[in-house]
């Protein structure tokens, strides 16, 4: 006989003549119990799937999202990982997660005790968990994240510092567990100045992304522009979970899921005050669900994003189907803001039963912001059963002329305005507010269908609703 096995080990594959098995039954038995034990191996580290149904106000696919329950477990001391030692724990993670991704499943385990890392770099079909009493405490060096990889500044893509925790065309990734993750501060927060030699910078990525330069010819990192990394950033990433852990300062945005789906964000304590610190910018990114999670923040708790101008006109792809409920604010510029980076579109939207702790700083609950640069729309927006202490300005804001340290540092090169409708309010109460609602819409394109329905404030300081350009606003 001429026919030979194909014998998968470690996995090499070894051709053996049937004919030498036959004469050995022992071997031959001993053989193939070794194979299907690795078989059964490979599908202890299989992947499983979890569907999550969303309640909301409009039609919502259920989220798809990955259990990571029978994979293998790899604590990174396994790869050689040492308390204090940068260098052989940033290895031994990426190798640990290298390991996971070849698995085609695991999880990789980050043990109690602080662990002093550079950049991590997620794959597909890996956890990164983080057990209780765990620290991953990030480098301050800015140098640990490069080379610069394929990222965002505010709504415009570019090559940057990497974020802290990346991952870049990914599916099936979480990041859990009950520990914590750390930016150390001492040069990112040098770097939160606006100096000349930055805004320059910025204003030439502004300048490429309005040629439609292509993204690789978009390189920022140099000696003076100084666009600090995000904190964890998932990029065109699908089935995400972020559950348990702790996040502790940013150089950046904290959590960006930028052109994602499937996003899943429960139970997630952040705090982090220093600038442009958003808790969660979802961006370009659908069917997102942020639950019960803790914000303590130095910007917006949560900021729905869509691109600045041509880079979201040039991708096409809104932000839709996002839900937020259960969250509680401690600080923030907003509890939800929207925009004002929105030129791919943003809409439906639903916020609900969340709370605001009396002595936050807040400006407001839901604040949509535009300008007429961005084009994009907003539309399908619910926020039901809200309450909150005192609000500096009001429950709702929409402005439609905010255009920050851009007013100046660029012309307007394109003009598109931005339509806004369909903005529902139900049952949200706040104690102390200058106004109740401020709409500014435009005389070319006012703002239409806002449903306001039992949103109330114990004290008005000034008026309780501020509209102009504002068509067909309902009050009960």
């Amino acid at each position: 006989m001429n026919i030979e096995w194909k014998l998968m080990i470690n996995p090499i594959p070894i051709l053996i003549p049937i004919e030498k098995l036959m004469k050995n039954k022992l071997t031959f038995m001993a053989i193939f119990i070794c194979h299907s034990l690795f078989i059964l191996g490979q599908k202890t580290s299989s992947i499983s799937f979890t569907n999550i149904k969303v309640n909301a106000p409009f039609k919502m696919s259920a989220i798809t999202i990955p259990n990571f329950s029978k994979c293998k477990k790899m604590p990174i001391t396994d790869f050689g990982a040492v308390l204090g030692d940068k260098e052989k724990t940033t290895q031994a993670i990426a190798k640990a997660i290298e390991k996971a991704n070849a698995l085609g499943g695991g999880v990789v385990i980050i043990p109690a005790g602080e662990w002093l890392t550079g950049k991590i770099h997620l794959k597909s079909n890996v956890n990164l968990h983080l057990n209780k009493g765990a620290v991953l405490l990030f480098s301050e060096n800015p140098n640990d994240y490069l080379p610069a990889v394929h990222s965002t500044w505010e709504g415009m893509e570019c090559y940057n510092y990497s974020p802290l925790i990346y991952a870049y065309e990914c599916k099936n990734v979480a990041i859990t567990g009950e520990g914590e993750v750390k930016a150390q501060m001492d040069i990112w927060k040098q770097w939160f100045a606006r100096p000349k030699p930055h805004m320059e910078s910025i204003k030439r990525l502004y300048n490429l992304a309005s040629q439609y330069i292509p993204v690789k010819d978009r390189q920022m990192v140099n000696d003076t522009a100084h666009l600090r990394p995000q904190f964890i950033q998932f990029n065109r990433s699908e089935n995400i979970v972020l559950e348990g852990i702790t996040i502790t300062n940013s150089p950046f945005w904290t959590i960006h899921p930028y052109l994602c789906k499937n996003v899943v964000i429960r139970k997630v304590k952040v705090y982090a005050h220093g600038h442009n610190n958003d808790g969660v910018d979802p961006e370009m990114s659908q069917n997102v669900l942020i639950e019960d999670c803790t914000f303590d923040q130095g910007d917006d708790a949560i900021a729905i994003k869509s691109g600045r101008n041509p880079e979201g006109w040039r991708l096409k792809t809104p932000s839709k189907n996002i839900v937020i409920r259960n969250c509680l604010v401690k600080n923030g510029h907003q509890l939800v803001a929207i925009g004002s980076e929105l030129s791919g579109g943003i809409e439906n939207v639903f916020i609900n039963n969340c709370e605001v702790v009396d002595g936050a700083k807040l400006s407001h609950l839901l604040f949509i912001k535009t300008n007429e640069r961005m084009g994009g729309f907003v539309k399908n927006i619910h926020v039901s059963h809200v309450k909150a202490g005192k609000i500096d300005l009001g429950i709702l804001g929409i402005e439609t002329d905010v255009l920050y340290q851009w007013r100046n540092l660029v012309p307007t090169i394109e003009r598109r305005l931005t339509p806004i409708q369909e903005v529902y309010l139900d049952n949200v109460t706040a104690s102390n507010v200058k106004f109740i609602s401020r709409i500014l819409g435009q005389k070319e394109l006012p703002i239409k269908d806002i449903f306001l329905k039992n949103v109330k404030a114990s004290t008005v300081l000034e008026k309780e609703h501020i509209h102009e350009n504002a068509l067909n606003v309902n009050l009960k």
